[in-house]
């Protein structure tokens, strides 16, 4: 089963070849990306940061035995498994993020693959408007709170440690002066451009690298922003 949304196209005629190859005999499930189209504006420069950011927690945890959750822009796995967990009945009363929580559920370090290759890519138009990306992201996070508590305890320390950095970075200026907080700050830098750039190289997002900084600092109001959307309950209903 070879998943994608009604709003995606692949990103090359080789999709389909591109996401099989990826099974083996022990392999259940594959990971793929679902980047949005490259397009001027800030908010599409932030939108596909984020999508970004999301797909290297994911790939990694994937890559590290861990994987915690797919995409539906993008998706892939046995109908065997499918039927063996019984499908989305687990989550029936939940009216999105359905794609996200099977893979939560029935994803093991030995089942699990990751394909990013850029011709197994599918492509999206990303929202127009901010409201319409806060409404969607809403959507997104509220799913996370059914995620197994592992994966919860790991997601919610990361997301800690970034939105702590630079609160506690002023206040290492201010109570320790700028030299030791430059040095922890340099090192981070250093780090990040290190691991980033060549990520970003492999999921063809490059072009956002001159960025990654200035979207970094914008990740703490981010997490802001969404940080009701993991306690608040999803709908049940359609609309």
């Amino acid at each position: 089963m070879l998943l994608t949304d009604a709003d995606c196209v692949p990103a090359s005629e080789f999709w389909i070849d591109k996401m099989q190859e990826t099974y083996d005999e022990n392999t259940e499930i594959v990971l793929g990306y679902g980047p949005y189209h490259k397009k001027k504006g800030l908010l599409n420069k932030v939108v596909r940061w984020e999508t970004f950011h999301t797909a290297l927690q994911y790939f990694s945890y994937a890559l590290a035995g861990k994987p915690y959750m797919g995409v539906g822009r993008n998706l892939s796995y046995k109908k065997t498994i499918f039927y063996r967990h019984k499908g989305f009945s687990a989550y029936n009363n939940i009216p999105s993020g359905d794609d996200d929580l099977f893979i939560n559920m029935a994803a093991t370090k030995k089942n699990t693959k990751i394909n990013i290759d850029k011709d197994a890519f599918t492509l999206s138009e990303a929202p127009k408007t901010w409201s319409a990306w806060i409404k969607q992201k809403n959507r997104h996070y509220s799913t996370g709170k059914y995620y197994k508590p592992v994966h919860k305890f790991l997601l919610g320390l990361y997301t800690l440690s970034h939105f702590l950095f630079y609160p506690l970075l002023a206040a290492s200026i201010i109570l320790y002066g700028w030299q030791p907080a430059l040095i922890v700050f340099g090192i981070r830098f250093i780090v990040q451009a290190m691991v980033l750039y060549p990520c970003m190289k492999k999921l063809n997002e490059q072009s956002m690298y001159p960025w990654f900084l200035f979207i970094d600092i914008w990740m703490f109001f981010y997490y802001l922003i969404f940080a009701a959307s993991v306690f608040k309950k999803p709908k049940k209903v359609w609309k």
